[in-house]
């Protein structure tokens, strides 16, 4: 196998050839830190990159492979590369909240998505590019390069996860992690045509500190295939001391699940997002190819969508209020983070949002009593380009922001899963990628699906060299 093969090759079957010893992890970890060295540069994927740590723990796995004679005994990604977003803390590396001011902020401590992925062997090549405080659905923070996509540099990679999209598709790791408060990983995924995971809330814990602006965010994987983001789900999932909300194991495992028949399921979806209005024709595309996809699969599929009236403002107000939340001074965020800053409210307006978010996230879940998976368009148009959206006021971009990601946003307040897909390329070369979402606790139904329909419909694997 080649190098640019190997570098594509999903994380699960990079595991297999290190058990096997067809490749050790310190060849691993050279091919990688070779095409970030070669290609980062131009992508903007990754703010900072731990090649001594990640050779130094490579030389120890591939010493310590040397001598076992039981390789079924090893973690699951024994030597795997990983990259991490940079809003998750690592122990004695950067975390810059894509916040010039704090480059030299270096962590006291793992988070324990963190401690989970090293527990299972992975090998961290790095931080990776986000937008700042993870506010924006684009990586182009203030004082970094901006994240570009593989797939057509001049276009964004989507965000607040970008960075961790961008390295997947271009083959610069493995498999990487992200977190989603509005559509944070299911957009990068969407843009890059990966597969991307928002668990259910309580999936996966964010000790050891309390959740994040009432719980809307979550944790997740992206990864170029269904079983590696399930497999990586796994690993992130799981109850720790104190969570404020949680959820039993799987069982079977989601990795299990990926490998399970989807069985007959019945599917709502829609092109339109109730007080937004149609997706663009490409988006709107997707989703017709993945319902006929869906049909031809044997499911029973009809025009649904839940009622999202009256979220837009409670949501956008508990979104806005991360920017109070994250605790930077006004002079060191950039203007759109500083412009929301200054939109604080009080404690008694956020909390009456709160209470509005889970009035309309009740009705939200209630729309599945009667349905297994909802499909809708991930974003509602294509990715913009890069600085698309630089001349424009606040208020602009804001509402600009608002009308892209809204699909996304209904299913961070209600807390139920979803999985974004890449379905279709548009005419700038760019992925369009469709969600389905699931009962609440029902990431192995999506996972089931979700490797159906990979299997019947294979999407291309970008050729970055």
């Amino acid at each position: 196998m080649n190098s640019v093969d190997r570098a594509f090759t999903p994380a699960l079957e990079l595991a297999e050839s290190i058990r096997t010893l067809e490749v050790s992890p310190l060849e691993l970890v050279n091919l990688y830190l070779e095409r970030i060295e070669r290609l980062n540069p131009e992508l903007g994927s990754y703010f900072t990159v731990t090649a001594d740590r990640a050779i130094a723990l490579a030389k120890s796995q591939t010493e310590q492979l040397a001598g076992l004679n039981k390789l079924q005994e090893l973690p699951p990604f024994f030597g795997v590369p990983i990259a991490i977003k940079d809003l998750t803390p690592v122990t004695g590396l950067p975390c810059t909240y894509g916040t010039q001011a704090l480059q030299g902020n270096i962590s006291a401590y793992d988070e324990s998505v963190v401690w989970r992925i090293k527990a299972a062997g992975f090998n961290i090549l790095g931080k990776t590019a986000t937008s700042q405080i993870g506010s924006l659905p684009y990586t182009e923070p203030e004082g970094f390069p901006p994240a570009r996509n593989p797939w057509n540099l001049d276009y964004t990679p989507g965000g607040s996860s970008g960075g961790s999209a961008a390295a997947v598709a271009a083959g610069l790791c493995a498999i990487a992690q992200g977190s989603d408060g509005g559509g944070s990983i299911r957009g990068p995924a969407s843009a890059c045509g990966l597969v991307g995971i928002k668990p259910s809330r309580g999936r996966v814990s964010w000790a050891p500190v309390g959740d994040y602006l009432s719980g809307i965010s979550a944790n997740g994987p992206l990864a170029r295939t269904v079983a590696d983001a399930a497999a990586l789900l796994d690993v992130m999932s799981g109850y720790t001391t104190g969570d404020p909300y949680w959820l039993p194991d799987p069982n079977p495992t989601f990795l299990e699940a990926s490998g399970q028949k989807a069985g007959n399921l019945r599917i709502a979806f829609s092109t339109a997002i109730p007080s937004v209005g149609e997706a663009e024709a490409i988006c709107q595309q997707a989703v017709h190819e993945t319902v006929k996809l869906l049909t031809d699969l044997g499911h029973n599929v009809e025009p649904g969508c839940p009622d999202f009236t009256g979220l837009i403002e409670p949501f956008t107000l508990i979104w806005q209020s991360g920017a109070a939340a994250s605790g930077i001074p006004g002079p060191a965020l950039e203007p759109m983070n500083r412009w929301l800053l200054e939109r604080t409210v009080s404690a008694g307006e956020y909390l009456r949002a709160v209470n509005q978010m889970q009035v309309i996230s009740r009705r939200i879940v209630g729309f599945f009593e009667n349905f297994d998976v909802l499909v809708l368009p991930t974003y509602m148009h294509s990715p913009i380009r890069i600085g698309e959206w630089a001349d424009l006021s606040c208020e602009e971009t804001l509402a600009n922001i608002i009308n892209w990601i809204a699909p996304c946003p209904p299913f961070n307040a209600s807390g139920l899963p979803a999985i974004a897909l890449p379905a279709i390329l548009d005419d700038n070369g760019l992925p369009v990628g469709i969600q389905i979402i699931g009962r609440p606790a029902a990431e192995a139904t999506l996972i089931a699906l979700a490797a159906q329909m990979e299997a019947a419909k294979p999407f291309p694997v970008l050729d970055f060299q």
